[in-house]
Protein backbone atom coordinates (compact mmCIF):
# COMPACT_ATOMS: atom_id res chain seq x y z
CA UNK A 1 0.00 0.00 0.00
CA UNK A 2 1.40 3.38 -1.01
CA UNK A 3 0.04 6.91 -0.54
CA UNK A 4 -1.68 8.62 -3.46
CA UNK A 5 -2.09 12.37 -3.76
CA UNK A 6 -5.71 13.42 -4.25
CA UNK A 7 -4.69 16.49 -6.26
CA UNK A 8 -4.99 15.79 -9.98
CA UNK A 9 -2.18 16.60 -12.39
CA UNK A 10 -2.97 19.76 -14.33
CA UNK A 11 -0.11 19.69 -16.81
CA UNK A 12 2.63 17.58 -18.32
CA UNK A 13 5.28 16.07 -16.05
CA UNK A 14 8.41 18.20 -16.18
CA UNK A 15 11.89 16.87 -16.79
CA UNK A 16 12.89 16.63 -13.11
CA UNK A 17 9.75 14.72 -12.15
CA UNK A 18 10.21 12.35 -15.08
CA UNK A 19 13.83 11.73 -14.10
CA UNK A 20 12.74 10.86 -10.55
CA UNK A 21 10.05 8.49 -11.81
CA UNK A 22 12.44 6.79 -14.24
CA UNK A 23 15.07 6.36 -11.52
CA UNK A 24 12.71 5.06 -8.81
CA UNK A 25 14.33 1.60 -8.38
CA UNK A 26 17.79 3.15 -7.99
CA UNK A 27 16.41 5.79 -5.60
CA UNK A 28 14.75 3.19 -3.36
CA UNK A 29 17.95 1.14 -3.26
CA UNK A 30 19.94 4.29 -2.43
CA UNK A 31 17.66 5.06 0.52
CA UNK A 32 17.79 1.47 1.72
CA UNK A 33 21.59 1.52 1.80
CA UNK A 34 21.67 4.96 3.45
CA UNK A 35 19.35 3.80 6.25
CA UNK A 36 21.69 0.88 6.88
CA UNK A 37 24.57 3.31 7.40
CA UNK A 38 22.74 6.19 9.10
CA UNK A 39 19.91 5.96 11.61
CA UNK A 40 16.98 8.05 10.38
CA UNK A 41 15.02 10.31 12.76
CA UNK A 42 12.28 8.52 14.67
CA UNK A 43 9.80 10.86 13.01
CA UNK A 44 9.97 14.16 11.17
CA UNK A 45 8.18 16.37 8.67
CA UNK A 46 9.71 18.20 5.74
CA UNK A 47 8.45 21.41 4.13
CA UNK A 48 9.04 21.16 0.38
CA UNK A 49 8.86 24.10 -2.02
CA UNK A 50 7.79 23.10 -5.52
CA UNK A 51 8.56 25.89 -7.99
CA UNK A 52 7.71 23.72 -10.98
CA UNK A 53 11.26 23.90 -12.31
CA UNK A 54 12.79 23.05 -8.93
CA UNK A 55 11.80 20.86 -5.98
CA UNK A 56 13.67 21.42 -2.71
CA UNK A 57 13.17 21.05 1.06
CA UNK A 58 13.17 24.38 2.90
CA UNK A 59 12.66 23.18 6.47
CA UNK A 60 12.81 19.95 8.47
CA UNK A 61 10.96 19.57 11.76
CA UNK A 62 12.14 16.80 14.09
CA UNK A 63 9.14 17.36 16.41
CA UNK A 64 6.42 17.30 13.75
CA UNK A 65 2.85 18.45 14.14
CA UNK A 66 0.00 18.24 11.67
CA UNK A 67 -0.80 14.57 12.25
CA UNK A 68 -4.46 15.55 12.30
CA UNK A 69 -4.13 16.44 8.60
CA UNK A 70 -3.61 12.82 7.62
CA UNK A 71 -6.51 11.42 5.62
CA UNK A 72 -8.20 8.20 6.84
CA UNK A 73 -6.56 6.39 3.92
CA UNK A 74 -3.12 7.37 5.25
CA UNK A 75 -3.73 6.09 8.78
CA UNK A 76 -2.86 2.41 8.08
CA UNK A 77 0.45 3.54 6.56
CA UNK A 78 1.20 5.69 9.61
CA UNK A 79 0.43 2.79 11.95
CA UNK A 80 2.65 0.47 9.94
CA UNK A 81 5.49 3.01 10.03
CA UNK A 82 5.02 3.50 13.79
CA UNK A 83 5.21 -0.25 14.38
CA UNK A 84 8.42 -0.51 12.36
CA UNK A 85 10.00 2.46 14.15
CA UNK A 86 9.14 1.16 17.63
CA UNK A 87 10.37 -2.32 16.73
CA UNK A 88 13.81 -0.92 15.89
CA UNK A 89 14.09 1.11 19.10
CA UNK A 90 12.28 -0.90 21.76
CA UNK A 91 10.53 -4.02 20.40
CA UNK A 92 9.26 -5.04 23.84
CA UNK A 93 7.65 -1.62 24.45
CA UNK A 94 4.22 -1.60 26.07
CA UNK A 95 3.84 1.96 27.33
CA UNK A 96 4.64 5.20 25.49
CA UNK A 97 4.78 8.59 27.20
CA UNK A 98 4.17 11.55 24.89
CA UNK A 99 5.43 14.97 26.03
CA UNK A 100 3.52 17.64 24.06
CA UNK A 101 3.97 21.39 23.75
CA UNK A 102 2.61 23.53 26.57
CA UNK A 103 0.08 25.52 24.52
CA UNK A 104 -2.95 23.53 25.62
CA UNK A 105 -5.35 26.21 24.34
CA UNK A 106 -4.53 25.47 20.70
CA UNK A 107 -7.22 22.99 19.66
CA UNK A 108 -5.55 22.31 16.30
CA UNK A 109 -2.40 21.24 18.10
CA UNK A 110 -4.41 19.10 20.53
CA UNK A 111 -6.07 17.36 17.56
CA UNK A 112 -2.57 16.67 16.27
CA UNK A 113 -1.36 14.92 19.43
CA UNK A 114 -4.65 13.04 19.75
CA UNK A 115 -4.08 11.64 16.26
CA UNK A 116 -0.55 10.72 17.32
CA UNK A 117 -2.06 8.78 20.22
CA UNK A 118 -4.40 6.92 17.85
CA UNK A 119 -1.52 5.91 15.61
CA UNK A 120 0.61 4.46 18.42
CA UNK A 121 -2.41 2.90 20.13
CA UNK A 122 -3.18 0.99 16.93
CA UNK A 123 0.51 0.06 16.80
CA UNK A 124 0.00 -1.78 20.10
CA UNK A 125 1.04 0.74 22.75
CA UNK A 126 -0.61 2.27 25.79
CA UNK A 127 -0.23 6.02 25.29
CA UNK A 128 -0.52 8.79 27.88
CA UNK A 129 0.46 12.46 27.90
CA UNK A 130 2.80 14.13 30.39
CA UNK A 131 3.30 17.89 30.50
CA UNK A 132 6.43 19.96 31.17
CA UNK A 133 4.21 22.86 32.23
CA UNK A 134 4.32 23.82 35.90
CA UNK A 135 0.63 24.70 35.59
CA UNK A 136 -0.35 21.04 35.19
CA UNK A 137 -0.37 19.80 38.79
CA UNK A 138 -3.01 17.08 38.40
CA UNK A 139 -4.60 15.11 35.55
CA UNK A 140 -6.32 17.69 33.36
CA UNK A 141 -8.90 16.82 30.71
CA UNK A 142 -9.01 19.09 27.66
CA UNK A 143 -12.08 19.10 25.43
CA UNK A 144 -11.90 19.59 21.66
CA UNK A 145 -14.57 21.14 19.41
CA UNK A 146 -15.01 17.71 17.79
CA UNK A 147 -16.40 16.33 21.05
CA UNK A 148 -13.21 14.39 21.70
CA UNK A 149 -10.96 14.95 24.71
CA UNK A 150 -7.51 14.11 25.99
CA UNK A 151 -5.97 14.04 29.44
CA UNK A 152 -2.61 15.62 30.25
CA UNK A 153 -0.87 14.66 33.49
CA UNK A 154 2.06 16.03 35.53
CA UNK A 155 5.38 14.30 34.94
CA UNK A 156 6.99 12.32 37.75
CA UNK A 157 10.79 11.98 37.81
CA UNK A 158 12.72 9.37 39.77
CA UNK A 159 16.50 8.94 39.78
CA UNK A 160 16.83 7.62 36.24
CA UNK A 161 13.30 7.37 34.88
CA UNK A 162 10.44 9.60 33.84
CA UNK A 163 6.78 8.66 33.95
CA UNK A 164 3.34 9.38 35.33
CA UNK A 165 1.43 8.11 38.33
CA UNK A 166 1.02 4.34 37.85
CA UNK A 167 2.59 4.57 34.38
CA UNK A 168 6.15 3.43 33.68
CA UNK A 169 6.98 3.89 29.97
CA UNK A 170 9.70 2.14 27.99
CA UNK A 171 10.00 5.09 25.62
CA UNK A 172 9.31 8.82 25.80
CA UNK A 173 8.25 10.63 22.64
CA UNK A 174 8.89 14.37 22.57
CA UNK A 175 6.41 16.43 20.58
CA UNK A 176 7.87 19.53 22.18
CA UNK A 177 10.77 21.21 20.36
CA UNK A 178 12.25 22.61 23.62
CA UNK A 179 12.86 26.04 22.07
CA UNK A 180 12.93 27.55 25.56
CA UNK A 181 15.75 25.24 26.63
CA UNK A 182 16.25 21.70 27.90
CA UNK A 183 14.58 21.17 31.29
CA UNK A 184 16.52 19.18 33.86
CA UNK A 185 13.68 16.69 34.23
CA UNK A 186 14.56 15.29 30.77
CA UNK A 187 18.30 14.91 31.36
CA UNK A 188 20.16 11.71 32.29
CA UNK A 189 17.31 9.32 31.50
CA UNK A 190 19.69 6.40 31.18
CA UNK A 191 17.10 3.64 31.42
CA UNK A 192 14.58 4.88 28.84
CA UNK A 193 14.56 5.79 25.16
CA UNK A 194 14.05 9.52 24.64
CA UNK A 195 12.85 10.21 21.10
CA UNK A 196 14.12 12.37 19.47
CA UNK A 197 17.30 12.87 21.55
CA UNK A 198 17.82 16.18 23.34
CA UNK A 199 20.46 17.37 20.88
CA UNK A 200 17.73 17.45 18.21
CA UNK A 201 15.89 20.22 20.09
CA UNK A 202 15.89 23.82 18.85
CA UNK A 203 17.86 24.85 21.92
CA UNK A 204 20.81 22.95 20.37
CA UNK A 205 20.06 22.32 16.70
CA UNK A 206 20.69 24.92 13.96
CA UNK A 207 19.13 25.12 10.50
CA UNK A 208 22.42 26.24 8.96
CA UNK A 209 24.10 23.03 10.17
CA UNK A 210 21.24 21.01 8.74
CA UNK A 211 21.47 22.67 5.33
CA UNK A 212 25.24 22.18 5.19
CA UNK A 213 24.72 18.46 5.74
CA UNK A 214 21.85 18.35 3.24
CA UNK A 215 23.98 20.15 0.65
CA UNK A 216 26.45 17.26 0.70
CA UNK A 217 23.64 14.71 0.49
CA UNK A 218 22.05 16.54 -2.45
CA UNK A 219 25.34 16.38 -4.38
CA UNK A 220 25.45 12.59 -4.06
CA UNK A 221 21.74 12.24 -4.78
CA UNK A 222 22.01 14.58 -7.77
CA UNK A 223 24.82 12.42 -9.14
CA UNK A 224 22.58 9.37 -8.78
CA UNK A 225 19.78 11.09 -10.70
CA UNK A 226 22.12 12.67 -13.21
CA UNK A 227 20.81 16.17 -12.45
CA UNK A 228 22.22 19.46 -11.20
CA UNK A 229 22.02 19.33 -7.35
CA UNK A 230 20.68 22.89 -7.44
CA UNK A 231 17.37 21.47 -8.67
CA UNK A 232 16.85 19.70 -5.33
CA UNK A 233 18.82 21.95 -2.98
CA UNK A 234 18.05 25.49 -1.78
CA UNK A 235 21.04 27.82 -1.83
CA UNK A 236 21.70 29.24 1.62
CA UNK A 237 24.03 31.43 3.66
CA UNK A 238 24.34 32.02 7.38
CA UNK A 239 24.95 35.12 9.51
CA UNK A 240 25.66 35.44 13.20
CA UNK A 241 23.45 37.48 15.52
CA UNK A 242 21.11 39.83 13.66
CA UNK A 243 18.92 42.36 15.43
CA UNK A 244 16.65 44.36 13.12
CA UNK A 245 15.58 46.76 15.88
CA UNK A 246 19.15 47.68 16.79
CA UNK A 247 20.63 47.28 13.30
CA UNK A 248 23.14 44.71 14.53
CA UNK A 249 24.45 42.25 11.94
CA UNK A 250 22.75 44.04 9.04
CA UNK A 251 25.95 44.38 7.00
CA UNK A 252 26.48 40.61 7.04
CA UNK A 253 22.82 40.01 6.20
CA UNK A 254 22.82 42.50 3.31
CA UNK A 255 26.03 41.05 1.86
CA UNK A 256 24.75 37.47 2.03
CA UNK A 257 21.33 38.29 0.58
CA UNK A 258 22.92 40.22 -2.29
CA UNK A 259 25.32 37.34 -3.03
CA UNK A 260 22.52 34.76 -2.96
CA UNK A 261 20.29 36.82 -5.26
CA UNK A 262 23.19 37.08 -7.73
CA UNK A 263 23.80 33.31 -7.64
CA UNK A 264 20.11 32.58 -8.15
CA UNK A 265 19.93 35.02 -11.07
CA UNK A 266 22.79 33.19 -12.77
CA UNK A 267 21.02 29.85 -12.29
CA UNK A 268 17.75 31.28 -13.62
CA UNK A 269 19.61 32.55 -16.68
CA UNK A 270 21.28 29.15 -17.15
CA UNK A 271 17.91 27.38 -17.16
CA UNK A 272 15.95 30.09 -18.99
CA UNK A 273 13.70 30.78 -16.01
CA UNK A 274 11.75 34.03 -16.31
CA UNK A 275 11.05 34.57 -12.62
CA UNK A 276 12.22 37.18 -10.13
CA UNK A 277 14.65 35.60 -7.64
CA UNK A 278 13.97 35.90 -3.93
CA UNK A 279 15.63 34.97 -0.66
CA UNK A 280 13.84 33.90 2.51
CA UNK A 281 15.38 35.22 5.73
CA UNK A 282 14.62 33.20 8.84
CA UNK A 283 16.01 32.53 12.30
CA UNK A 284 18.66 29.81 12.58
CA UNK A 285 16.50 27.93 15.07
CA UNK A 286 12.85 27.70 16.00
CA UNK A 287 9.66 26.68 14.28
CA UNK A 288 6.09 27.81 13.42
CA UNK A 289 7.42 30.02 10.61
CA UNK A 290 8.08 32.89 12.99
CA UNK A 291 10.32 35.78 11.95
CA UNK A 292 10.33 34.89 8.24
CA UNK A 293 10.97 37.61 5.64
CA UNK A 294 10.94 37.31 1.84
CA UNK A 295 13.46 39.58 0.10
CA UNK A 296 13.59 40.24 -3.66
CA UNK A 297 15.93 43.23 -3.44
CA UNK A 298 18.52 44.12 -0.78
CA UNK A 299 16.81 47.51 -0.53
CA UNK A 300 13.91 45.69 1.14
CA UNK A 301 16.14 45.06 4.15
CA UNK A 302 16.38 48.77 4.84
CA UNK A 303 12.64 49.35 4.58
Amino acid sequence: MVPHLITALTGPINELEQRILDTTPAIERWFRLEWMEHQPPFYCSVDIRNAGFKLAPVDTNLFPGGWNNLTPEMLPLAVQAAMAAIEKICPEARNLLVVPENHTGNTYYLSNVLQLKRIFHQAGLNVRFGSLSSEIKEPTTLNLPTGESLTIEPLIRTDRRLGLKDFNPCAILLNNDLSAGIPGILEDLNEQYLLPPLHASWSVRRKSTHFKAYEEVSKRFGKLLGVDPWLINPMFAQCGDVNFAEGAGMECLTTNVDALLSKIKRKYKEYGINEKPFVVVKADNGTYGMGIMTVRDVKDLGA
